[in-house]
């Protein structure tokens, strides 16, 4: 292979692989895209939890958007439903083990968050400023 062939060939690898990489973060950044999804993460990283228990802890979420919600996580195998053969039933939602490895990725985009969120909201404040847009409270 010629010296620019194989420039033209690593330059295609490494956008092969940026690609792909840039693909599987989306796709699991959008495990968490829904509105619930990380409050329903942090509630549940507390311990296993009743429905309803939910549903008190993440007021205003309606019953409707956590039963969606977590199907979805469960669908995606972040969260583990269990349904206990009682009269009447009880059934409590907790975290996978692979939920659970979602702990480490949220702590740090929390710490992110905590460290860069003033900048962010400054950045935001003098773009708006610049553009003559008003900031939306």
């Amino acid at each position: 292979m010629t010296a620019p062939a194989v420039a033209d060939h690593v330059r295609a690898r490494r956008i092969s692989e940026r690609t792909r990489s840039a693909r599987l973060i989306r796709d699991s950044i959008g495990l968490l895209s829904s509105k619930w999804a990380v409050d329903v993460l942090l509630a549940l990283g507390d311990g296993t939890r009743r429905y309803h228990e939910l549903l008190e802890d993440l007021s205003p979420i309606s019953e409707k958007v956590l039963t969606q919600t977590l199907r979805a996580m469960e669908r995606d195998g972040l969260v583990v439903r269990r349904v206990h053969a009682e009269v009447p039933p009880r059934v409590e939602y907790a975290l996978s083990p692979l939920g659970a490895t979602m702990a480490p990725p949220l702590k740090a985009l929390g710490s992110w968050s905590l460290t860069h969120g003033k900048r962010v909201e400054e950045a935001r404040d003098r773009f708006d400023v610049r553009t003559g847009r008003a900031r939306a409270a």
